[in-house]
């Protein structure tokens, strides 16, 4: 138990480090968006580069994994991540974002797969619900770093200081943390390091796909989020960066106050029930975040209503969104036997939206705003509301004792 342990501590630093390079870079794009003085469809464009480098990894990220490990997945993926961050912060201009983000696409990707894989072994070990609060990590991450942007923005600290620093974070803390995972590679109850992962048979089981469906509609909600409320919020309510930015600090503490909460929530309510009260919550908030900017047009009261709905908003969008990504990863580990592929599988599917999805809402944005485009989150909510019963727990042999 006290390696176990010393791993699952190791494991909510990882995840933190991911967020908070995120959110580093998520809060700044403003920045970056004038400093490159991007359209808003220049902008998904770039941010698609992103996406493709995910894209280009997700198909090979579980063979890396169940190759190499966890440890050197990680270690590996974060070094990539910090140059990325540091060229996007280096010049901001449409070539070098395109590669930067490209290679920080490749390495989150690579990187988000692992670490999911080694919490899940860490909770099968430790035999209680953790992943919610390793989640939760994830956000305090992102708070983290959102606070930092919002932080730097408003002194005007030079963006390629601060992404330098971020960049330094971000691979030192995964660096020294590794060192505490389990040891050997993942295994999946019964194959041994050498022999196939099993991951093509993962992917045709019905349950891993419709749960990966869930993770995908999950992880679109919080996608679109981190990449576009910071902006949206800037354009459609003709504010200040820091704004922005804040306005994206409150979305991620919620995050983090859903995720905290959850081992409780799940325990008394059920995976089924929490995950379609989470999507309502998403369309609801995205709706008044979208509400605010007209209801705040002109001065007096109307501003500070719109500013009352758009924290609000942000909010339940937040805690809505919280819980998809983590109990479709411990849906995908109720049973033993290949437990590790199948959250390969599941985090996989649930990546590709959490990049790829967002970019497309930069398109729709060039036509009729980025902030009204916000509402295409309703489709992922949908989604997740569909595809929930299939995060029931296995009957059959359960590991966790959540819902």
């Amino acid at each position: 138990m006290g390696r176990a342990e010393a791993a699952r501590r190791a494991v909510g630093w990882v995840f933190a480090a991911n967020g908070f390079g995120f959110a580093s870079w998520a809060s700044r794009l403003p920045a970056v968006r004038d400093a490159a003085q991007l359209t808003p469809a220049q902008l998904g464009m770039v941010l698609l580069a992103l996406s493709a480098g995910a894209v280009a990894a997700l198909p090979v990220s579980g063979a890396v994994v169940h190759r190499v490990g966890t440890r050197r997945t990680v270690a590996a993926g974060a070094l990539l991540a910090g140059a990325g961050l540091a060229g996007a912060g280096a010049a901001p201009t449409i070539p070098v974002l395109l590669v930067a983000l490209f290679c920080y696409g490749v390495a989150s990707a690579t990187w988000d797969v692992a670490m999911n894989v080694e919490g899940a072994a860490v909770e099968r070990r430790l035999g209680r619900p953790l992943m919610p609060r390793f989640h939760a990590g994830f956000s305090l991450g992102t708070v983290a770093g959102a606070a930092t942007g919002a932080a730097a923005a408003g002194a005007d600290l030079p963006l390629r200081g601060h992404l330098l620093f971020v960049a330094a974070l971000v691979v030192l803390i995964p660096g020294m943390a590794t060192r505490s995972f389990l040891p050997g590679p993942p295994r999946d109850g019964v194959g041994e390091r050498r022999k196939p992962s099993g991951a093509l048979v993962a992917w045709r089981e019905r349950r891993t796909l419709l749960i990966g469906l869930l993770v995908f509609g999950a992880a679109f909600c919080e996608g679109t989020a981190n990449d576009w409320l910071a902006v949206a919020v800037v354009d459609g309510y003709h504010v200040e960066h820091a704004a922005g930015a804040a306005a994206f600090g409150v979305f991620v503490a919620a995050m983090t106050a859903g995720r905290l909460g959850g081992p409780a929530v799940l325990t008394r309510f059920g995976r089924v029930r929490v995950l379609v009260a989470g999507a309502g919550l998403v369309a609801a908030g995205a709706g008044l975040v979208v509400a605010g900017a007209a209801v705040g047009r002109g001065d007096g009261p109307g501003q500070v209503l719109a500013v009352i709905l758009a924290v609000a908003g942000a909010m339940a969008w937040g805690v809505g969104a919280s819980l998809g990504f983590p109990v479709g990863m411990s849906a995908a580990a109720d049973e033993a036997d290949r437990a590790a592929v199948r959250v390969g599988v599941v985090s996989s599917l649930g990546y590709t939206a959490f990049l790829a999805g967002p970019p497309l809402l930069g398109l729709l944005g060039e036509r009729i705003g980025t902030l009204p485009a916000q509402l295409g989150v309703l489709v992922a909510a949908t989604v997740m509301v569909l595809a929930a019963p299939a995060a029931r727990p296995v009957t059959a042999r359960p590991v966790l004792r959540v819902g």
